[in-house]
């Protein structure tokens, strides 16, 4: 009456860094990783009608992601950072298309470790009582994520061109951008510095269910499902408050108490997000034979998703950093090493871990605090959990003895989604109509928008803002050499926005028909054909994922929200997959010739699986707006200089595809596949009007063939040993798939855009054949496909 099981993995992992380039210099690090995991599961049949489980288990994931020891004090400069026994990061990102090159030194974030320690357990009891059979049970489950990191904390500098550029070019926009970021390395010209402190973290996070279901045979036509279940997930926290979040509601005494502040849990007396309480999800079936051949199947639920859980970033103030005071000038020179060094200009009070002090802004010299951007902010909403109703109503037909054909109509709806920051209005940004309404600036209009890129310091700015003559008017310290857009913002201590955690604004509808046929087994053959034509919407969900440009959130209009609804970046409108699986039958033979031959012919398993669907959406290019003196700094390109969204360029009527992708009738060395002349940009200073994808605007169709051969063998009585051997084969029909096409923008473009842009320069090399372009398909290293592949797989069991 009583199964016991148990189940132990274990998985290393040793990967060398190897990039050509020697330590401690090298980019590439050595990663070491382990894995375990553990499972025990206690069946008992207490009675022949009440069945007990129990189970539990714990999965433990250990990396390890560090650099080549190597003693900073060699490098003669004024002070070691605090993790000195690493290199630190230099780097530096070349303009290529005008002589320029990139490298990287080391790496950004080493750490020591990072663990995944995870418990589960749950518990089930089943009860068979008359026509009901019920189902009680429970689910918990705790999660840790220990860190010791120098993320930072061996120095990472950042050189740009600003550094050694023109200043002519201040306020003018990366049209007329010079310099060269090697040549402000070689100068020791930095723009950006970081210095943390070794930080020993531990975030985590726990959820707990339990539910009650009864299934109930009412009639011997009619057998209806219900039950409910409640759900309760707790936000990632760190374990002793020292996650930090920038709040727009707390002043700021670095600031003149100015609203705008960074706070810890430890030490604010708050939670940043209150867990939803109210997770309940009633769930309903039924099912009615209609007669002998033909049953009605229904149903209908809530569910529940889990709290996001992406990583929260920095905790506790463990790291600073020095920023270009203004365009051109460097935040430090290299040769000083680390200004926080105790001793230092910046060193005391000294770097410590866990500071929970409201450091931002940082001065960058005695008596000046330029706006620093905080790491992240929690949104109060975080810790509430997406909720999905789902439904569907379907009819089930045997057609023949053997064969069975269905039809559905399955839909869902799901509110909640994690909203990403680039998908929603930031708190901190310079919204269109309340710029002209309280200021009197007009983005549509090129002076207005040129002044909002300009130093405070400029007479065109004084002459608009008087009162900007004197910068302490913004708060004690603000710079002279920020740009107006920046001492506008709601927070000006803010450099740009936080990234936000976990607002729930997202939500994605789904409608579609499915359609399955079933062969069941005779003459040793089973086939499975299923059909979907589906239709998958969003608004504000996840983020550009496509095959094209991963990156921002894709809503065109943040302050026109709700005109965002779009179709989704993983749509397929139809699907296809048809599988079989036939077995081969054995024969009467005489002679032990024949009799050898039937047992070598029998019992082969031969099956494959077919995948037919829709092509992929291609993104459509990403805006530049006019506002590119903006973008240098802030990484926006649409006109309400919001901090890292995108807009797009409009739709002109023309075709958006030079050939149907799925043609054979073109060459992509030489021919682009994507057309220009169907995008015209946003006017300047305007959203652009084109939604993110279109359903007609796919790349071509991809489909999945495979195929397997295989038996089992007994080798002893019984079969209590069997091999099993098999072979498998992918891409049978050896199928050619062209890679996405894209946009490899370079000079000036590159500056411009963060996707896929028609005003990027199309680029041949000297054999003639395309090695950039708006519709580029990168033939060389970019395949879409890999070739045609098998494997052997053999396996004992005894």
């Amino acid at each position: 009456t009583i199964k016991l099981a148990g189940f132990y993995s274990e998985n290393r992992n040793y990967t060398p860094a190897s990039d050509g380039i020697p330590d401690p210099i090298t980019a590439a690090v050595k990663q070491d990783n382990v894995t375990r995991t553990t499972r025990i599961n206690y069946d008992q049949s207490i009675t022949p009608t009440l069945l007990l489980h129990l189970g539990a288990g714990l999965m433990y994931l250990k990396q390890s992601f560090l650099s080549a020891a190597y003693d900073q004090s060699q490098l003669g400069w004024g002070g070691n950072f605090s993790a000195s026994q690493l290199f630190p990061q230099i780097a530096f990102t070349g303009d290529t298309a005008r002589g320029g090159f990139t490298w990287t030194s080391s790496h950004f974030a080493p750490y020591e470790y990072g663990k995944d320690i995870k418990t589960t357990s749950n518990a089930s009891l089943t009860w068979v009582r008359g026509n009901h059979t019920i189902k009680f049970g429970g689910e918990a489950q705790f999660e840790g994520f220990p860190a010791k990191t120098y993320s930072r904390a061996h120095g990472t500098f950042s050189f740009l061109q600003a550094q050694t550029a023109n200043p002519w070019q201040d306020g003018r926009g990366t049209n007329s951008s010079t310099g060269f970021a090697y040549a402000s390395f070689f100068l020791g010209l930095n723009a950006t510095l970081n210095d943390g402190s070794t930080a020993v973290l531990r975030f985590g996070n726990h959820t707990f269910a339990s539910y009650i279901q009864d299934s109930w045979k009412v009639t011997r036509k009619l057998t209806l499902d219900y039950g409910l279940r409640y759900d309760y997930l707790t936000l990632v926290r760190e374990q002793y408050g020292r996650m930090s979040s920038a709040s727009f509601d707390r002043p700021n005494p670095v600031a003149a108490n100015r609203l705008g502040t960074v706070i810890y849990e430890a030490t604010c007396n708050c939670t940043f997000a209150h867990n939803y309480p109210w997770a309940i999800g009633p769930r309903l079936g039924a099912a009615y034979q209609l007669d002998s051949k033909t049953v009605l199947r229904m149903g209908a639920g809530v569910a529940y998703g889990g709290s996001p859980t992406a990583g929260p970033g920095r905790s506790a103030n463990d790291f600073k950093t020095l920023s270009s005071p203004g365009f051109g000038e460097p935040a430090t020179l290299l040769r000083d090493g680390n200004p926080f060094a105790v001793g230092n200009r910046f060193g005391n009070p000294p770097l410590v871990w866990p500071d929970f002090g409201p450091n931002y802004p940082l001065e960058v010299a005695p008596g000046v605090l330029p706006p620093i951007q905080p790491f992240f902010h929690v949104d109060r909403h975080a810790g509430r959990p997406p909720r999905i109703f789902q439904w569907s109503i379907g009819l089930q037909r045997e057609v023949t003895r053997n064969l069975v054909v269905e039809a559905a109509y399955v839909g869902n709806r799901g509110v909640w989604w994690n909203a990403p920051v680039l998908s929603i209005e930031d708190m901190n940004s310079l919204e269109p109509v309340s710029l002209k309404q309280n200021w009197g600036i007009d983005i549509t209009n090129p002076v207005d928008r040129a002044l909002l890129t300009t130093r405070i310091s400029s007479p065109a700015v004084i002459a608009r803002f008087p009162w900007l003559a004197n910068p302490n008017n913004v708060y004690p310290g603000f710079p002279n050499t920020q740009p107006l857009n920046q001492v506008l913002r709601p927070v000006p201590q803010f450099l740009g926005i936080p990234g936000f955690f976990g607002p729930p604004l997202g939500t994605t509808w789904y409608d579609s028909l499915q359609a399955k046929v079933t062969k069941r087994l005779s003459n040793g053959l089973t086939v499975d054909s299923a059909f979907t034509w589906q239709k998958e919407l969003n608004l504000g969900t996840g983020a550009d994922t496509s095959y094209l440009t991963p990156g921002p959130v894709l809503i065109n209009d943040v302050y026109n929200r709700n005109n965002n609804k779009q179709i989704s970046a993983f749509s397929r409108p139809f699907i296809l997959v048809m599988s079989f699986r036939y077995t081969t039958p054995g024969f009467a033979a005489d002679g032990k010739g024949m009799k050898a031959l039937s047992w070598a012919a029998h019992d082969w398993n031969i099956a494959g699986v077919l995948r037919y669907q829709s092509g992929e959406v291609i993104r459509s290019p990403a805006s530049n707006n006019g506002l590119l003196g903006q973008l240098a700094r802030d990484r926006t390109n649409n006109p309400a200089l919001w901090g890292g969204g995108t807009t797009f360029w409009n739709r002109t009527g023309q075709p958006l595809l030079n050939f149907d992708p799925n043609c054979k009738c073109f060459d992509p060395t030489t021919q682009l596949a994507l057309s220009a002349s169907g995008w015209s940009d946003a006017p300047a200073g305007q959203f652009g009007t084109a939604a993110a994808y279109y359903n007609n605007y796919r790349w071509q169709r991809q489909p999945a063939e495979s195929f397997s051969i295989g038996r089992t063998f007994g080798l002893a009585k019984e079969n209590r040993v069997r091999l099993d051997v098999r072979a498998e084969f992918f891409n049978v029909m050896n199928r050619l798939f062209l890679a996405s096409p894209a946009a490899v923008p370079t000079g000036a473009a590159a500056a411009q855009t963060t996707g896929p842009n028609p005003a990027a320069p199309t680029v041949k090399n000297n054999t003639g054949a395309l090695v950039s372009g708006y519709g580029f398909v990168n033939t060389f290293n970019g395949n879409g496909s890999q070739p045609r592949t098998g494997q052997i797989v053999a396996r004992f069991l005894f």
